[in-house]
C-alpha cells in the first residue's frame, strides 16, 4: 500500500485556499451564465457555462487529492462575485483568472519543494486550464 508524502501544514492550507477559490468562481461563472442576456451574452455564456464546470471539476479533484495528503477539504467558497454587466463579468473573471494562476504557481513551487511531485502535476495541468480560461476571458474584454 502507498504511504501519502509527508507534507506541511503550509501546502494543505494553500490547498484548501485553491478548493475553496474553485467553489467560487464555479458559482460566479454558473450565476453569470444563467443571467447574461441580449446578444453578447447569448454569444458567450455557454463558454462561461463549461468554464464553470472545468472549475467544479477542479475543486474536486484538488480535494481528491487533499484528502489523500491527510487534510481535510473546506466546504466554505472565497467571496464570490458576479458582476452587473458582461463588461464588469469579464472583468472580474480575468481578475480572478489572475489570482489562481499566482496561487497555482506558488503551491506547485511549494510541491516540489516538499518532494510531492503528484500535487505539483496535478497544479500544473489545472494552471494550464488557469491560462487558457484567463485567455478566453480577456479576448472577450477586447
Amino acid at each position: 500500500m502507498a504511504v501519502p508524502p509527508k507534507v506541511s501544514k503550509e501546502l494543505l492550507d494553500m490547498l484548501n485556499d485553491a478548493i475553496a477559490r474553485e467553489i467560487s468562481v464555479s458559482v460566479s461563472y454558473m450565476w453569470q451564465h444563467v443571467q447574461m442576456t441580449g446578444i453578447q451574452g447569448f454569444a458567450v455564456k455557454d463558454e462561461i457555462k463549461k468554464i464553470a464546470i472545468v472549475e467544479m471539476k477542479h475543486a474536486e479533484d484538488i480535494a481528491e487529492r487533499l484528502v489523500y495528503l491527510g487534510g481535510k477539504p473546506t466546504t466554505k467558497p472565497s467571496p464570490i462575485t458576479v458582476g452587473e454587466t458582461l463588461r464588469d463579468m469579464l472583468e472580474i473573471n480575468t481578475g480572478l483568472e489572475v489570482e489562481a494562476i499566482e496561487l497555482y504557481r506558488k503551491i506547485i513551487d511549494k510541491a516540489k519543494d516538499e518532494g510531492d511531485i503528484v500535487t505539483a502535476q496535478l497544479f500544473r495541468k489545472i494552471l494550464a486550464d488557469e491560462e487558457e480560461h484567463h485567455d478566453t476571458f480577456s479576448g472577450l474584454l477586447e
